[in-house]
């Protein structure tokens, strides 16, 4: 996802770089209402997602959506009460079970609906819930969330969806938190019969109404509530078939009709990121919904088997190198960025958005993995170590919990360099891919929680990560080894370090490798001369400093 990126730039031209210590436990004010999006309420937990079948009308004229979602479930505990989230203007009308209407009691956004019926354990119950109205609009999409109404260049409707953080309940009646993922999903969006609508997964059918068409689309697989789309305009199509690791894969292609010459020379990158994702992180996770590149009118998104694409085409960030090296402007970003979110957010996904690291982390560093395969480790290096000037350090990667509140945009770079200095510190190439290739295989189509994925790269590494997770994670502080040099000794320690943080690092001291490990208390290493030459691997991100 990078909907935080442009805010985050933009921020950068006039922002300074903080180093404020910050403790674990932090304090901000939080509503109801953010409890009961964020939480697993008592209404949520005792049932379990099964299936959806979203069933809708848009009328681009009117900026209106009408229609009902199918919700099947499976009882894991008896209650009575589930909740329901849509959000305003959006209203629900009504709420059906075995054919009887049932009582809704509305609090802001989270809808309770009183079940009639008995809710025994094990059983499988749909739910059917009707709603219509006006959507919020996204005036600046991604970043705010909602649906774009736009036109194109030609005055034919173009939209689109895109709510993660804001929430797929923005313009749909859902389960609306990302612990419970629905196993499969059937999509009908029904449109002007000149329009065509791209959604998830794969087109089952195409059934046309009076001046109408209905288009519905088959989601095998896991998909989270904001990975799911509409995508409406006048498109164009073309396909080609990837031979993968799982076999073939179907990769589309949904493009304005004017655009399909550039797009069919452009997004050849897609297949290259395909192969490169594949080598790092193993079988593309989706290959019986396939995989999909569709234009929209803003920059893009990972949605689920359905990746979004505006960025005009071109390489980079709408043609600026992020990372200030030359390496940005090897790859288009939106194309590279959005879809390495297949393995890290779509397939293994965390369960409460405090954890949105696990997406943003892992994916900005995918972008330094295709260039390491097409073009090598040195320009890998230079382009992750490179983004650190977006680093901020202004609240801590991880966010408060249960209330729907991620952390800072630091889980881009920060993260990606913390990723990175980890596997500087395995110091073993293979070892690294395998435990990239591990997460994806053990937490494939699973919802995940931080503690998951340390214990896992831990347990991986054969390292104790606790403290290194700790310091990048849930502190701003950078490590800091504090040095001097003193008649042909160099002695060195850690500072602005967390409890029992211990991390090597690699240098060379005249031209020969020499690997310490600093401690808070001095430590000292016999030199050969009394003015060496002692140069720090750069790729660590710790901060550095000489006392005389």
């Amino acid at each position: 996802m990078i909907f935080k990126i442009y805010v985050l730039i933009a921020s950068l031209l006039c922002a300074t770089f903080s180093a404020q210590g910050q403790s674990f436990s932090r304090k901000e004010n939080f509503t109801r209402q953010d409890t009961l999006r964020g939480s697993i309420t008592p209404e949520r937990s005792w049932w379990d997602l099964t299936y959806y079948h979203l069933d809708i009308q848009v009328k681009p004229e009117l900026k209106f959506i009408s229609g009902k979602n199918t919700i099947q479930y499976k009882v894991l505990k008896t209650n009575s009460v589930m909740q329901i989230d849509l959000q305003a203007p959006l209203k629900i009308t009504k709420a059906i079970q075995n054919n009887k209407v049932l009582k809704i009691k509305q609090d802001g956004n989270a809808h309770f609906i009183t079940l009639i019926k008995n809710q025994n354990i094990n059983d499988i119950n749909t739910l059917d819930i009707y709603y219509e109205g006006h959507p919020k609009e996204a005036i600046n999409a991604p970043w705010d969330g909602g649906i774009s109404w736009k036109k194109d260049h030609k005055g034919n409707p173009f939209i689109a969806s895109s709510c993660q953080g804001l929430g797929a309940s923005v313009w749909w009646p859902c389960k609306d938190h990302m612990y419970d993922e629905v196993d499969s999903m059937l999509i009908s969006v029904n449109v002007p019969k000149s329009l065509i609508n791209i959604s998830n997964g794969k087109l089952r059918r195409v059934e046309q109404y009076g001046d109408t068409k209905t288009y519905h689309w088959f989601v095998g697989n896991p998909i989270n509530n904001y990975g799911v789309n509409i995508n409406i305009g006048d498109y164009a199509h073309f396909s080609e078939t990837y031979n993968g690791i799982a076999g073939n894969l179907t990769m589309d292609y949904y493009v304005l009709q004017d655009h399909l010459k550039k797009a069919k020379t452009h997004f050849k990158q897609a297949p290259k990121m395909m192969e490169a994702f594949e080598h790092w992180f193993g079988p593309y996770p989706f290959y019986k919904d396939g995989y999909k590149l569709v234009e929209v009118p803003y920059l893009g998104m990972e949605h689920q088997s359905s990746v979004t694409y505006g960025n005009q085409f071109k390489n980079g960030y709408l043609g600026a190198d992020l990372s200030g090296t030359g390496w940005g402007l090897k790859f288009d970003f939106i194309i590279i960025h959005e879809s390495g979110h297949e393995w890290f957010a779509n397939s293994i996904t965390n369960k409460d958005i405090a954890d949105m690291w696990i997406h943003e982390s892992f994916t900005t560093y995918s972008e330094n993995l295709y260039l390491e395969y097409y073009y090598g480790k040195e320009a890998s290096s230079a382009y992750v170590v490179g983004t650190r000037k977006n680093i901020k350090n202004d609240t801590p990667i991880i966010g408060f919990y249960n209330v729907n509140k991620e952390g800072s945009t630091d889980m881009y770079y920060k993260g990606a360099n913390m990723l990175h200095t980890l596997r500087l510190w395995i110091n073993d190439d293979e070892k690294w891919r395998h435990i990239l290739r591990g997460l994806n295989a053990r937490f494939y189509h699973q919802t995940v929680t931080t503690q998951e994925i340390e214990h896992y790269i831990s347990e991986a590494s054969g390292i104790d990560l606790e403290a290194f997770f700790n310091q990048y994670l849930r502190t701003v502080n950078i490590p800091t080894l504090e040095y001097s040099i003193e008649k042909k000794l160099l002695k060195y320690r850690w500072t602005q370090t967390v409890e029992n943080f211990e991390m090597p690092v690699k240098m060379t001291v005249d031209g020969v490798e020499h690997w310490i490990l600093p401690k808070p208390a001095w430590q000292t290493l016999k030199l050969p001369s009394p003015i060496p030459s002692i140069i720090f691997d750069e790729g660590f991100y710790i901060k550095k400093n000489r006392s005389r």
